[in-house]
């Protein structure tokens, strides 16, 4: 009879895919929902700037809950803490597809966003635990595409259910892919041990109050224009009072919700900044293409969803190229060569112009694509090579916090500046025009010969070129960003060579 102790070791490769799918489920729906908004808006009785509550409630959430993943799976064990996240977001999602009004969908969204934020770190831990080191660079290609690919393909997912089905399969098509992964949890996870551990109250009270402040005052600042209103003012102090006493807490406190010894690995601090930056690459040029190729180029819905499959598709390529690289070539230099990359991806959408076809963004999806996936692969190889086992799960809890937050100030970043370069440009083109360039410009003659159409049509051409003139500043903004990330290579520290498989406990 074999025992506990005799039975065979779980296969590394199917406890890969199952913590990817649960992963990817949570991923995904940080931007499915997003093409789905006009549609909820009627149907839940919402007005057009209470609506958006749906995405920023599933954001919040998660940024709150994802640095509790560590202590969670101390006290109750990561195989457990998996499962019963599973259970949750399957049925807070059943929950938002039925969902009769905006305040029981925002309720709901909160849910959902709390119990599937620890999925993606748990995910993580679970990789690099059940791989031997010299196998990281592989084992994180496979899991990094539903980290990577999810967010591209949430928007054409969603499109796509929205316009043949109804917006409520957006919520509803992660109830199959649930039972799925609980039952095949179930049975394949190993069990992790143990551990007793404070909770840390001051430490979780200060970081959710910091990073549920910043996410509001990130997510609201672009509709009320910013430190114009009192509302964004108070959420940023409190961001930034917030943030700065839970950084002297772990720094001076004991058995803080953060181990302290995170703060001295220097691979995992700059790890911490690059995924910052991927974040803010990753997701900001998510948000800006689908709007362009619809306004000003014409594309219906589906075609915009359609057109990041490249970018998705060069993202795994990468991601399998570099997870065969890892420990051939020095993984800053493959890091290097994906910022390029992804830096020229930008430069290359920046030359746009509204007379192209779809074959410069095709081109520039699949540059960008397989640039982030040289980055994101062996930066968590790298990141969590110097790293003690026992805090891989602190350590990917805020990995992925991170990155969402990186994501957030990408989208702020990206849509501000877009709506202020507008206003830039369209002054300047219309300062351009005068009766003497364009003689319908006499607004007293034209309303004369009672050509208002014709002046109507004059402006929104005019504006139609300012919002050119604006993506193309945006995207030179992110060619910048993705340069200066280089210098942080040098703060890096080799990947030691690889010791002894670690594995979890039966």
């Amino acid at each position: 009879m074999t025992t506990a102790a005799e039975a065979p070791a779980p296969n590394p490769f199917i406890i890969t895919a199952v913590v990817m799918l649960g992963s990817f489920m949570t991923i995904l729906d940080s931007t499915i929902a997003n093409v789905a908004l006009p549609h909820m808006q009627p149907s839940l009785g919402a007005a057009a700037d209470t609506v958006t509550w749906v995405l920023t409630s599933y954001i919040v959430a998660t940024a709150v809950a994802t640095p509790l993943t560590g202590w969670l799976a101390g006290k109750i064990g990561r195989r457990e803490l998996f499962l019963w996240s599973v259970v949750g977001f399957t049925g807070a999602s059943v929950a938002c597809g039925l969902a009769q009004s905006l305040d029981q969908m925002v309720f709901f969204r909160m849910i959902q966003g709390a119990t599937g934020a620890t999925l993606s770190p748990l995910g993580q831990a679970y990789v690099l635990d059940v791989w031997p080191r010299e196998k990281h660079g592989k084992a994180m290609s496979w899991w990094g595409v539903g980290i990577m690919v999810g967010p591209i393909l949430g928007p054409v997912v969603g499109a796509w259910l929205t316009d043949n089905y109804d917006w409520r399969w957006v919520f509803l098509i992660n109830l199959p892919f649930g039972v799925l992964t609980f039952f095949l949890a179930a049975s394949i996870l190993p069990k992790g041990r143990e551990e007793t551990r404070r909770f840390d109250v001051t430490g979780f009270a200060l970081l959710a109050l910091g990073v549920a402040a910043l996410q509001l005052c990130l997510d609201r600042g672009e509709q009320l224009d910013w430190f114009e209103s009192w509302e964004v003012r108070i959420e940023a102090a409190i961001a930034v009072a917030g943030l700065w006493a839970f950084g002297v807490h772990v720094a001076l406190g004991k058995d803080a919700l953060v181990d302290r010894r995170l703060l001295t690995d220097r691979n995992v601090m700059t790890g911490f900044l690059f995924i910052t930056i991927l974040g803010v690459l990753l997701v900001a040029t998510t948000a800006l293409l689908p709007p362009l190729q619809q306004n000003l180029f014409g594309y219906p819905v589906i075609t915009a969803g359609f057109l990041q499959i490249p970018r998705g598709v060069g993202m795994m390529l990468a991601m399998m190229f570099t997870g065969q690289a890892i420990g051939k070539i020095d993984s800053r230099l493959l890091i290097a060569a994906g910022l390029l990359l992804a830096g020229g991806a930008m430069y290359l959408l920046s030359l746009m112009s509204p007379q192209m076809d779809e074959k410069l963004f095709i081109i520039a999806g699949v540059a960008q694509g397989v640039g982030l996936g040289m980055v994101f692969v062996p930066l968590n190889t790298i990141a969590f090579s110097t790293l003690a086992p026992a805090l891989r799960t602190d350590a990917s809890g805020f990995y992925m916090l991170l990155r969402n937050l990186g994501g957030s100030v990408g989208i702020s970043l990206a849509v501000t500046t877009l709506g202020r370069q507008t206003q830039v440009a369209h002054a300047d083109l219309g300062s351009q025009l005068t009766p003497w360039t364009v003689p319908w410009a006499d607004g007293a003659m034209a309303q004369a010969a009672g050509l208002d159409a014709v002046m109507a049509a004059l402006n929104a051409a005019v504006t139609q070129q300012a919002a050119m003139i604006a993506y193309i500043d945006v995207f030179r903004m992110l060619f910048w960003v993705s340069i200066a990330a280089l210098p942080l290579l040098l703060l890096l520290r080799p990947t030691k060579a690889p010791g002894p498989a670690v594995h979890l406990a039966d």
